[in-house]
């Protein structure tokens, strides 16, 4: 009775911990371990918050103009620093980072700030992942790109996709130019740009560079894009500017965009979104 007693007692244990490997799988990948929010209000507040300094400048594109060093306005780069016309996902994925989390070795860049002609760089980035749909997400895939925002805009291009201000803390209200900001170090300018959330859940990349992704409306992705992803805000802050003619590399004020290359280790990026977006909890900044 003892040696079945103890055999009993041995194969439970080893169920349990083939059900926890089980649970810890499914939360990594997604669905059972995920909670879908009933309204939109549920999902104020819950992101995790990245920080990324400053890298380096360079008219490279590695997804407009992938190979051809130079053939592009300049950018100012933060994430990777191997981040060049050259770029793979391989060459990414074992680059160092300026980002503070460990293994957030994505890619990120937009037009470089001008003034008077002369290159302004940012003192670096703080980029928000956000859920911004009611059903719970997928991590983006490898090696996914995508551009947010019009590089060719010479009009505002609405608030919903980019703006500048200087800051929640500045007392300048959110608009499509380039304000001047109070001094201080929380009123520094700042240039947002919010990327689409919703995968078409088959292409890595498009002809357009933002023809597979769209964004959500009413917290719901068109049949046309089924796979909701984390939403990204990207944010780059600025020093005080001096006094002259202000522009972005790409083209006047009004051209803001940003480039994203998924080269995330693929199991930090989904222990993050299962345990904070998906669990709807806000993560903070990380170390």
């Amino acid at each position: 009775m003892n040696r079945r007693l103890a055999l009993t007692t041995l194969f439970a244990a080893g169920l349990s911990v083939i059900l926890a490997a089980t649970a810890y799988a499914v939360g990594l990948s997604g669905t059972p371990a995920d909670r879908t929010a009933t309204t939109l209000a549920a999902l104020k507040g819950v992101n995790f918050v990245n920080q990324c300094g400053f890298s380096h400048r360079a008219p490279d594109d590695p997804i407009v103009a992938p190979g051809l060093p130079g053939a592009s306005h300049d950018h100012s780069f933060v994430g990777a620093t191997s981040t060049s016309a050259s770029s793979t996902l391989e060459s990414l994925l074992s680059s160092t980072t300026t980002c503070t989390r460990p293994g957030h070795t994505a890619a990120y860049w937009m037009p470089t700030l001008l003034v008077n002609d002369v290159a302004v760089a940012p003192l670096g980035a703080t980029i928000y992942y956000r859920r911004e749909t009611l059903s719970p997400l997928a991590t983006f895939p490898s090696g996914l790109r995508v551009i947010a925002g019009d590089a060719k805009a010479t009009t505002p291009q609405g608030k919903r996709t980019t703006f500048w201000n200087c800051g929640v803390n500045g007392g300048v209200p959110s608009q499509a130019s380039v304000p001047t900001c109070p001094d201080g170090r929380q009123r520094m300018l700042r240039l947002h740009v919010r990327f689409p959330s919703c995968w078409d859940g088959v292409n890595l990349d498009s002809t357009t560079h933002k023809s597979h992704l769209s964004y959500p409306k009413a917290g719901r992705c068109p049949s046309t894009h089924p796979v909701a992803v984390p939403a990204i805000t990207l944010i780059y802050r600025y020093p005080k500017l001096p006094s002259g003619t202000v522009k972005l590399a790409s083209g006047g004020q009004y051209s803001a965009h940003a480039d994203f290359f998924s080269s995330w280790d693929p199991r930090t990026l989904a222990s993050l979104v299962d345990g904070c977006l998906n669990a709807l909890r806000h993560c903070g900044k990380g170390v």
